[in-house]
């Protein structure tokens, strides 16, 4: 989908649905770059879509804002089908990408998948890259992912954030499911987003945007919000269920069983379950102690509550929504 709002010369956005990222694909007059690649699940689509754009042109470079599943997912595809193709990862990720050390990457941590892929370049912080007709600032934006980072265009003042800002928040902060303190990081990228003053906004998920300021304003209002408590029991509640949602959103439909055996086995839930679990049984109307798949079927209610998900009462399967 391309974007309403005004971009750089010979940059295209494709907005794309919650289980995979927005690709950014910049064009110049002999190089083409595409900034995340999605889900692995969408890695055909990933494919057709640059391909389609492309028109024949090769495909050059390829850079990841950060290594979280639904952004890097298609890069073994991309790799494949282009196989002098740059690559280019945070420089936090480089060793267990070499590695391919899945745990360090929290693919297993969130229950999610990502084929193995290689890298060629780091992207630090300070440095200036070209990519398509532009050059590029890069910016280190932890918070969301400790390594993850930014990229400015100061000509016509474009931000491609990733996670650190969408229209209406941020992504999960996993570092405080770790128990790393990470909350004041997302606070400097929020305010590193304010001081590089960006006329438009490509998020990592959304449709780019122009109201920066209000979009700044509502992530502040939302970290906040997030970060209340010891330990933060809305983190902690906004973590478990982008989690199950996007199980959901990766197989559409699935058995309440299987639904809440898959969670109960995800590490971070593991992590979080003591915190949700008070936090259950303070909120039940029983004084039954709140067992992790207990947990987990409240959660799967709670999506179907807010309408994110539907039960299917005869066969009891949860449905997306």
């Amino acid at each position: 989908m391309q974007s309403a709002v005004p971009l750089p010369a010979g940059v295209q956005v494709f907005e794309r649905g919650w289980l995979s990222s927005n690709n950014i694909l910049m064009r110049g007059p002999s190089h083409a770059a595409l900034v995340d690649s999605g889900y692995v699940a969408h890695a055909a689509q990933t494919l057709a879509l640059v391909d389609a754009a492309l028109m024949g042109q090769p495909l050059d470079t390829l850079l990841n804002t950060h290594l979280h599943s639904d952004h890097c997912g298609g890069n073994a595809a991309l790799q494949k089908k282009h196989p002098l193709l740059a690559t280019w990862i945070p420089p936090g990720n480089a060793q267990a990408v070499g590695a391919w050390d899945e745990d360090a990457l929290t693919f297993k941590a969130t229950g999610q998948s990502c084929d193995r892929f290689a890298f060629t370049h780091t992207l630090v912080p300070g440095f200036t890259i070209r990519l398509g007709a532009q050059d590029w600032e890069i910016h280190a934006a932890p918070g969301h992912d400790p390594d993850a980072v930014m990229l400015f265009e100061p000509e016509t003042k474009t931000l491609i954030s990733a996670d650190a800002l969408w229209h209406n928040g941020f992504g999960v902060v996993f570092p405080e499911l770790e128990g790393r303190d990470a909350f004041d990081a997302v606070g400097d990228s929020l305010d590193l987003c304010e001081t590089l003053a960006p006329r438009v906004v490509i998020p990592g998920h959304g449709a780019p945007f122009m109201d920066v300021n209000e979009a700044i304003a509502r992530a502040r209002s939302r970290l906040a919000y997030l970060r209340r408590g010891t330990p933060a029991i809305n983190h902690c509640l906004y973590a478990a269920k982008v989690l199950l949602k996007f199980h959901l959103l990766e197989h559409q439909q699935v058995t309440l069983a299987n639904a809440s055996n898959w969670l109960c086995r995800m590490p971070y839930f593991t992590l979080i379950a003591p915190t949700l679990a008070s936090h259950v049984e303070q909120t039940s109307a029983t004084a039954e102690k709140a067992t992790p798949q207990a947990i987990a079927l409240w959660l799967a209610q709670q999506l179907c509550a807010s309408g994110a998900a539907r039960l299917d009462q005869a066969t009891q399967q949860l449905i997306n929504q």
